[in-house]
């Protein structure tokens, strides 16, 4: 459990990239279509660059002409339906909030554990809801800053953000039955997401034209550092933790590392404002639920 905790924290910081730089792109006037889309477009070469070694292309190609509504689907709703309304989030707030309210994820991946056959972790949901408290706080911090709505429209894109992601790299590890590797299965996703971001990218040119040089730059570092490093790290990390809801939960948790990345870049690099004191209260709850979760997960694989 160790090795997939270290992994989900060091993916976490290269996570808070996307929440930085997707809010950098957002305050220079770029579209989040644009944002969304070019990163899985400029991903796929990047991963089918680190897929020429050995018949990896061969066997993922393989798996998907196999289940191919599956990958399509899964893929859709895991890098599509993730990514699309997290880029949208950044323009309503600050990254840092964006990245606190992200963390409902942790909740709906044990909410989803049902679904898999598997026994709802109780204590997983406890502290979950711990989490979500905190998330809550951080928001009411907010509503003094930014209007009301700018605060509800963020947390409900970031709400259907925080199912699917989950539930797609689930649905495709119970898919793939450990077939594939992390990489392979990261490329799979990215590639069988393109006709998304294609209508996406359409979507895009029709209502902002093209997007800038600098929007391009930008959205190529969030490509290589969140689309092809955190997402890998990530996805090895859940592999080692798919067969234990426990301890997958608490993988799956590693994400609120990410508030704290994304905080101190924020106000270090886009004069975000720091959270006041509801908003510390808020985010210590983030961070005391993931331990707790962490500590429990612990003892119960020890008995």
């Amino acid at each position: 459990m160790k090795r997939s905790i270290i992994l989900g924290i060091i993916s976490a910081f290269f996570f808070a990239f996307t929440f930085i730089m997707n809010r950098k792109m957002n305050l220079e006037g770029g579209s989040f279509l644009w944002s969304a889309s070019l990163r899985y477009l400029f991903t796929l070469p990047m991963l089918w660059v680190l897929m020429l070694f050995g018949d990896r292309r061969g066997r993922v190609h393989a798996h998907i002409r196999r289940h191919p509504l599956e990958w399509l689907l899964w893929s859709t709703v895991g890098f599509g339906l993730f990514y699309l309304p997290l880029s949208m989030a950044s323009a309503f707030g600050p990254s840092w909030l964006v990245a606190a309210s992200w963390q409902i994820t942790i909740v709906a991946g044990v909410l989803l554990t049902p679904l898999f056959g598997q026994k709802l972790p109780v204590s997983g949901l406890i502290m979950g809801c711990v989490i979500l408290v905190g998330v809550a706080l951080v928001q009411v911090d907010q509503i003094s800053r930014i209007s009301a709505g700018d605060v509800f429209l963020c947390l409900l894109t970031v709400l259907v953000a925080a199912f699917a992601y989950p539930l797609g790299n689930r649905k495709m590890m119970q898919l793939c039955k450990g077939e594939l590797t992390a990489l392979e299965r990261t490329y799979g996703m990215t590639l069988c997401s393109v006709p998304f971001w294609l209508v996406t990218g359409a979507a895009a040119a029709v209502t902002a034209g093209s997007p800038s040089k600098g929007q391009i730059v930008q959205t190529l570092l969030v490509a290589f550092l969140s689309g092809v490093v955190a997402t890998v790290l990530f996805f090895r990390a859940t592999d080692g933790a798919r067969d234990d809801p426990r301890h997958l939960a608490v993988t799956e948790a590693t994400e609120s590392f990410e508030v704290v990345f994304t905080l101190a870049g924020g106000v270090l690099f886009l004069g975000d404002a720091p959270p006041k004191v509801s908003g510390i209260a808020g985010l210590i709850l983030i961070f005391a639920g993931m331990a707790a979760n962490s500590f429990l997960a612990g003892k119960t694989r020890k008995k």
